[in-house]
């Protein structure tokens, strides 16, 4: 593999807060994607006292030739879960939840009402606002009715990456499927809906500019954009590290675009500061 950048190493961060973080976590006995995605800040994260809960287990249906989470057969969905992220959630203080899954094509429903039913719980003992990363469901609308009757605040779906590289990328996945699921959401509801991409898999800038402005007709308000970095030599190849200068371009692209809320940089995952991305789109609503 390519030498990583200097700008792309983080040290590794061990405080009491993150002990405890992992404690919380492993009591609880609960996943998180910054363990399973081998994500790079997740010491900066565990240091505030916060991760992005990872339910439906650890092993994912599909194989995303970028993804660090194995694919296997998955075990039934745990029925205590929903319970004990509310319960971590609680514990940590958390003031803004991110949740995600793996994919569970296996499930009727993708696991929506597993997500439901964590929604429904954190809000039983939590004010915490609460932020969802989910898979695509295949472009299933009785899916997506249940994850917008559950109403989060915000509903994220990652493009990942642009429609050429698909087929290397996401050879499962559907760029126009996860264009619709965004644009679904948006339309038959009031959540603030996000999505984000890859750089650094062979894309161009045309094609990365296009896929902002397909993301932008979709009505996303909050885009995220970040380097990827190959998690071992079987993971897609990394075709070029982007500069920091570039990320700057990037910035501008996003603007030129229309996009006013978004994180971009080296580092920047999904949910990255996203209880600030949140705070500023409702910032700007008022």
């Amino acid at each position: 593999m390519p030498r990583l950048p200097e700008y792309l190493k983080r040290p590794i961060i061990d405080t009491e807060t993150t002990k405890t973080v992992r404690r919380i976590l492993k009591d609880k006995c609960l996943n998180t994607v910054c363990e399973g995605a081998r994500c790079p800040n997740k010491s900066e994260c565990y240091s505030k006292n916060t991760a992005t809960f990872l339910i439906l287990g650890n092993v994912c249906t599909r194989n995303c030739r970028y993804c660090n989470i194995s694919p296997a057969k998955p075990l039934p969905p745990d029925i205590n879960e929903p319970d004990h992220v509310a319960e971590a959630i609680k514990e940590l203080g958390l003031k803004f939840a991110v949740i995600t899954s793996v994919t569970r094509d296996d499930l009727p429903d993708g696991g929506a009402e597993h997500f439901k039913k964590c929604i429904e719980e954190i809000r039983k003992i939590s004010d915490a606002k609460i932020e969802i990363l989910t898979p695509d469901f295949k472009g299933d609308k009785n899916s997506l009715d249940t994850i917008i009757q559950a109403s989060p605040d915000v509903f994220n779906h990652n493009i990942e990456t642009v429609e050429s590289l698909f087929k290397t990328a996401r050879p499962q996945g559907n760029y126009q499927t996860s264009l619709e699921v965004l644009k679904y959401v948006k339309e038959n509801s009031s959540i603030t809906t996000k999505s984000g991409l890859m750089v650094g898999l062979g894309e161009t800038e045309d094609e990365i500019e296009a896929t902002l402005k397909d993301l932008k007709n979709a009505k996303v308000d909050i885009i995220t954009i970040g380097q990827y970095i190959q998690p071992s030599k079987t993971h897609l190849k990394v075709a070029k590290y982007y500069t920091l200068e570039e990320f700057e371009h990037l910035k501008e692209l996003a603007r030129k675009t229309g996009f006013r809320n978004f994180q971009i940089g080296p580092l920047v995952r999904s949910s990255y500061r996203a209880m600030m991305s949140f705070e500023n789109k409702n910032s700007a609503n008022l």
